[in-house]
């Protein structure tokens, strides 16, 4: 998939989910379940032990049409380059790192680099980055989306951190393209309950469309 086509569906979707997991079949089951919930982007954070081989399963076990997969918690070019060979269409960090969005330019691959002041926003507009995460989100709360995207109106912000259901529609109407939704979207596998994850995800999707219209 082109990186335009994964950056065009990021925003139509308007939600990234973020999966923390101990280990695969946790990050799998998961990921399952977000998307029978109607979240087609799924971001594996490297803080998933063996990261790289649940993005190479899950790329093999699903179709480009069925799943947005990205990478998430990149802090250099080494492990993006990782996680591009082994199937990620992007690439999120909660910082700025220069070399690693140069790399994903070269490979064309959508990055999306941390930022939290409007000097960090404008950097990452200047290094090339396609969407900006601003993180962590609870710090502020959507205001600081409404405040960034005064001075700096082309800036595409996904806010990540502090996104719940109840505030989605909030961060959405203050300009959000899209939202990062970590804990307060998995919750339910702490428990097992992934049914409730597909629930939320529903929710979550639900409360996006209401805002945009």
């Amino acid at each position: 998939m082109k990186k335009e086509q994964v950056i065009a569906r990021i925003r139509e979707t308007g939600l990234v989910a973020v999966i923390r997991a101990e280990n695969e079949d946790k990050a799998v089951r998961i990921t399952e379940a977000c998307l029978k919930g109607g979240v087609a982007a799924i971001e594996i954070t490297f803080t998933v032990p063996g990261a790289h081989k649940v993005i190479e399963s899950l790329a093999n076990r699903f179709s480009n049409e069925q799943i947005i997969l990205g990478a998430g918690t990149v802090l250099d070019p080494e492990t993006a380059r990782i996680a591009i060979l082994s199937g990620a269409s992007y690439i999120v960090s909660p910082s700025l790192n220069l070399d690693t969005v140069k790399l994903c330019n070269r490979y064309r691959i959508a990055c999306m680099p941390g930022a939290m002041t409007i000097r960090e926003v404008i950097e990452c507009l200047e290094s090339g980055a396609d969407i900006i995460k601003i993180f962590p989100g609870e710090l502020f709360g959507p205001k600081i989306i409404k405040s960034i995207k005064g001075p700096v109106p082309q800036a595409e912000l996904m806010p990540t951190g502090g996104v719940t259901v109840d505030n989605a529609a909030e961060w959405i109407k203050a300009g959000a393209v899209a939202l990062g939704a970590g804990s307060s979207l998995t919750a339910g596998a702490k428990t097992g309950d992934y049914d409730k994850i597909t629930e939320t995800a529903k929710l979550f999707i639900e409360r996006i469309k209401q805002a945009r219209m």
